[in-house]
């Protein structure tokens, strides 16, 4: 049987490595790559290329990763830079904004992580906190974590009706490595968890199950959190459902 081929889009290493001395150096992390390999689908990371048509790739993949990473350039939702925004990667955004259109008028399985939770939420015509803790005084929980990135840190409560639900059940315990996040609501999209300060903890399709997009790490859990590892065997059948349509 032919493997499903899942595209996870890179982020980029600025800085010169010991070995190589390049830099801009395409990456991902480790565990995302060992997870999808180890439910019998094919991870290929995407490093950002300019002037790329995202229906190139579309006809290539069969579902789509947009992983963690630098924080999503508020020009994209229409904002100037606040003195707080993190570090910024403009090409990579533009990137994936054209994958992710493709891959979305395609109608294939997008899942996002973190900073994927963000951008497909302003890709959807959402917004971000550009910075959770002096933008939003209702946000009293630590979601920038001062513990090591792969413990759970705080809960989340999740909506029964959702498919986030049929991963992880009612609530679950989450790491938390984070300083933006969802605040308005993109077209198209659905809060189905929530943490208990109510800042957004995941997103999803409203109508069908499409897109389903967290705001913690699953990636760094699944080895020894199983339930974290199930979010991706879901994802992976879905999009196995999609291709057999």
């Amino acid at each position: 049987m032919e493997k499903l081929r899942i595209a996870i889009t890179a982020d980029t290493y600025p800085f010169a490595s010991d070995i190589t001395n390049l830099v801009r150096a395409p990456f991902t992390a480790r565990g995302l790559v060992d997870v999808i390999h180890e439910l019998g689908a094919l991870p290929i990371v995407l490093p950002d290329v300019p002037g790329a048509n995202g229906k190139d790739y579309a006809e290539l993949f069969d579902g789509l990763i947009i992983p963690g990473g630098p924080d999503v350039d508020p020009t994209f939702f229409g904002e100037e830079p606040k003195w707080k925004i993190g570090s910024t990667n403009y090409k990579r955004d533009i990137f994936e904004k054209e994958i992710f259109q493709a891959f979305y008028d395609a109608g294939k399985p997008i899942f996002g992580i973190c900073r994927g939770c963000q951008f497909i939420n302003i890709m959807m015509g959402g917004t971000v906190y550009q910075d959770l803790v002096s933008e939003n005084p209702k946000a009293t929980i630590r979601h920038a974590q001062g513990t090591n990135g792969s413990y759970p840190t705080h809960h989340i409560q999740v909506e029964k009706d959702s498919a986030l639900y049929q991963s992880l059940g009612d609530t679950a315990f989450v790491n938390s490595r984070h300083h933006q996040a969802v605040k308005s609501v993109g077209q198209g999209l659905k809060v189905t968890a929530t943490a208990p300060d109510g800042v957004v903890e995941c997103v999803e399709s409203s109508q069908n199950d499409q897109i389903v997009a967290v705001q913690w790490h699953p990636e760094n859990m699944w080895q020894e959190h199983p339930e974290m590892k199930k979010l991706f065997a879901d994802f992976v059948n879905r999009v196995k459902s999609y291709k057999e349509k």
